[in-house]
């Protein structure tokens, strides 16, 4: 049986995945998320180019390409309905749903007891400057998205009123997080299975750290209390593997910033040397 990879287009991720089946013995097949065709009543069941997904021996979700409101759930709903039918989806819809919304992983890292920044969510303009008041030097990030992108940090009051009124004009989430003073450095973990497959230690000359932003990346050693809040936080959203962010900040606690549920991990591979994506493949398989 096949192993399907559903994935916005090719690039070094997919192509470590397709290395990482292959090597494991099975057959990988790479569809696009565009290709899903869903039919009930005659003949019911999701195909892609031809092909019954209820046959696959299992399914990894890789990067949801971006669309309409209607394209994106449409295509996290297949998942849930492929995982109805009894195939092996990873991660699975429910935690690529937890993952992808900042405020909803804030939550529910909050409700799990793990050190997270105060973060407040709403809507309105008058709500978020009454939280950037109440909370002085944030980060503003948009409710969905990753690398970085979009991410602004705000003390100023008359900035802070421009930045709003921006994300009001495109009707936007207002999310706001407090800025942790720290040292220009912060933790990626990569979980995989329940467990700590690596991790590094991203750096940069300003507050931001993202790899894909320009960040330089090193191997990392966490210490068992950084290590279990990364379990804990793969855990509370659900998700078999996750790259997990940890902050150190000055005072010597750590802080859990944000779980993503469909990850990257090139930066972690260069540094680390760790075949991260046999891990993911091997986890996969393991059911």
């Amino acid at each position: 049986m096949h192993v399907v990879i559903l994935a916005s287009r090719p690039g070094w991720h997919v192509d470590e995945l397709l290395r990482a089946t292959r090597a494991a013995g099975a057959e990988p097949v790479l569809l696009p998320w565009e290709g899903n065709v869903a039919r009930m009543g005659t003949a019911p069941g999701v195909r892609n180019t031809g092909r019954l997904l209820a046959e696959a021996r299992a399914v990894l979700a890789r990067i949801i390409p971006g669309g309409s409101m209607e394209q994106i759930i449409y295509r996290v709903d297949t998942l849930h309905r492929l995982e109805e039918e009894g195939v092996r989806v990873m991660n699975s819809a429910r935690a690529i749903e937890r993952t992808v919304d900042k405020a909803w992983t804030s939550a529910i890292l909050a409700r799990a007891g793990l050190p997270t920044p105060d973060t407040v969510a709403c809507e309105g303009v008058d709500d978020a400057m009454a939280a950037f008041e109440a909370l002085g030097d944030v980060v503003v990030k948009p409710l969905f998205g990753s690398m970085g992108l979009g991410m602004t940090r705000v003390s100023d009051p008359d900035i802070a009123w421009r930045v709003f009124r921006a994300i009001e004009e495109i009707r936007g989430v207002f999310y706001l997080q407090r800025f942790i003073p720290h040292t220009g450095r912060d933790l990626r973990a990569f979980v995989v299975g329940g467990e700590v497959l690596g991790a590094i230690e991203r750096r940069a000359d300003g507050w931001r750290t993202n790899f894909s932003r320009g960040g330089r990346a090193a191997p990392a050693s966490l210490t068992p209390e950084q290590a279990g809040f990364a379990v804990r936080a793969a855990a509370a959203v659900g998700a078999e593997y996750a790259g997990v962010d940890l902050l150190p900040g000055e005072d010597g606690t750590s802080w859990v910033l944000e779980v993503n549920g469909i990850p990257g991990w090139e930066g972690l591979q260069q540094a680390t040397g760790l075949d991260v994506a046999g891990a993911v493949i091997g986890q996969l398989l393991s059911r």
